[in-house]
């Protein structure tokens, strides 16, 4: 997958041509001449340029993930704070906010330039005759997959929204109308189909989608839609067909965060693979930065910036006796050769916030050498669905469904890795955690408190892996979650940092608005209410 990686890195840039995305960013198509003498190398070429893309600082990197930490109630406020972040925190973004509208650095684009780029292959090989039918299928299968991958983070976030196929011609896109969400979600799920009908069994790499990724996503979309039945139906595809697949759960929970062990684990579907190497901010990973403690030299990597730091009640308010909180946080850090708590971080570096800090990335990031400071040129897998997530999709919606057995026996595998403790970090370095008796089994709930305790542990499973947002807008959890007894409920007393007042409202929230230079750009675009 490295070499995929730098093909787009030398050539993809070309082939996107797009030099002009700033003035039209959602319907800068392909010119015809990009469709003539094509062949199946070509093809892939626009495939790795979706994929490329996904590796910018505009994606998962650094903007898009920036939005889906903030909104939800697992992240606050670091040190510093621009405006952007801290209305996305506190509820009171506008449709200029600086993370989806205006200038360079933004996500709304960078979108739909993974969505062009899948578009352009998709055209390309409907266009070409090969030998092998089925060899064709499967790079298509890709990039449909990256469409609906795309799409499905778009429609989530922001409901109806303009739906550019392959189909779409210029004249039409560039006055494109919001889509209705309906529409976009039959239109992922036709998608992901294709890809679950047409991708091999397994790939060489995660960073590549095989079928049982598809068949995850169509799971994950089905479950977002509520679609109970085909939620479990996907899921349990999977896990019937783990073998085929070459799926498991990893061991040691430490292990998914690690970057000399992640290549060759069978937990992950689908990932988003940095080399160590970039172009600018096209292969950055700022994650590392983003979430690591200033000044910290437990890692060798310069340390972090503070930037997204949990809220406190998250740390102290999940059991000590669960292996994944310290695999999550780092709740000591080493400054000066000394090692210090969380509440002592800021007295070797006041930029610097006297709270635990997410762990994942920047051990992650450590176990590789690095290239620049902070982590920012990785080798780390940023893992988009993983194995124990189709777990607890599959026992999720069986309990939604009575299926009481799947459903414990599902995600009590999971549970059993977490109980299971294993070499992780303490105190500046690593060490065993042993195992302990929590968390315990799923046994013998309602339906409802079932459904409840789930979600708990979707959050902290996943913690600070960019799901937990989702979770809230599609449970509609947003009143519990920033009411007086959520996580960040315990407003700040440090000077400069959240968590800050919650200002959610439910008939506006669950959705971000409209970037207002799109509607500027496109007189037929609406914007969503309360904005």
């Amino acid at each position: 997958m490295k070499t995929y990686k730098y093909l787009f890195l030398l050539v993809g840039l070309s082939i996107m041509g797009c030099s002009d995305l700033e003035e039209n960013p959602i319907t800068e198509l392909s010119p015809d001449s990009y469709f003539s003498n094509l062949s199946l190398e070509q093809v892939e070429g626009f495939v790795a340029g979706s994929y490329g893309h996904m590796v910018h600082r505009n994606f998962m990197s650094r903007e898009m993930t920036q939005a889906l930490m903030f909104r939800s109630d697992m992240m606050a406020i670091g040190r510093t704070g621009a405006q952007e972040r801290i209305d996305h925190d506190n509820f009171t973004v506008s449709a200029d906010n600086g993370l989806i509208s205006g200038g360079s650095n933004v996500y709304w684009p960078k979108v739909y330039q993974i969505i062009r780029a899948a578009n352009d292959a998709i055209k390309a090989g409907d266009l070409i005759t090969v030998d092998d039918e089925a060899v064709k299928n499967e790079v298509i299968a890709r990039a449909r997959f990256a469409r609906a991958f795309a799409y499905f983070h778009l429609v989530r976030q922001f409901g109806d929204i303009p739906y550019l196929d392959d189909t779409t011609l210029l004249s039409d896109a560039v006055v494109a109308p919001r889509t209705p969400a309906a529409e976009v979600y039959t239109n992922i799920i036709a998608d992901f189909e294709y890809a679950q009908a047409n991708l091999p069994n397994t790939q060489s790499s995660r960073a590549m989608p095989a079928k049982a990724a598809a068949s995850a996503y169509l799971a994950l979309v089905y479950l977002t839609l509520e679609e109970w039945q085909k939620s479990y139906d996907a899921a349990k595809e999977v896990i019937n067909n783990e073998g085929t697949y070459n799926l498991a759960l990893e061991a040691n929970f430490q292990d998914l965060y690690d970057a000399a062990k992640i290549d060759n684990s069978l937990e992950p579907l689908f990932v988003l693979d940095f080399t160590g190497t970039s172009d600018g901010d096209q292969g950055r990973d700022y994650q590392v930065a983003f979430t690591g403690i200033r000044s910290d030299d437990q890692y060798d990597m310069g340390g972090g910036w503070s930037v997204e730091v949990p809220a406190l009640k998250v740390f102290t308010s999940w059991d000590a006796a669960d292996y994944r909180r310290a695999v999550t946080f780092d709740a000591t850090a080493v400054q000066g050769g000394i090692v210090v708590p969380y509440t002592n971080f800021t007295d070797a570096d006041g930029r610097a916030v006297n709270r635990p800090h997410v762990a994942k990335y920047t051990r992650m990031a450590s176990k590789l050498p690095q290239q620049d400071g902070n982590g920012r040129s990785s080798h780390s897998n940023y893992m988009m669905m993983r194995y124990a997530e189709v777990l607890m999709i599959g026992a999720e919606a069986a309990n939604e469904i009575g299926q009481t057995s799947d459903a414990e026996a599902w995600v009590n595998r999971v549970m059993a890795r977490a109980r299971a403790g294993g070499i992780s970090w303490a105190n500046g370095a690593e060490a065993l955690i042993a195992p302990s008796t929590v968390p315990a089994d799923f046994s013998g709930l309602s339906q409802d408190d079932f459904r409840t305790r789930i979600l708990e542990e979707r959050r902290m499973e996943f913690a600070y892996e960019m799901k937990r947002w989702y979770d809230i807008a599609r449970r509609k959890l947003g009143a519990t979650a920033f009411g007086a007894d959520g996580l960040e409920s315990e407003v700040s007393t440090e000077s400069g940092v959240g968590p800050g007042p919650k200002s959610f409202d439910a008939s506006r929230d669950y959705l971000f608005p409209i970037p207002i230079d799109e509607i500027g750009r496109n007189p037929n675009l609406t914007q969503n209410p309360g904005y």
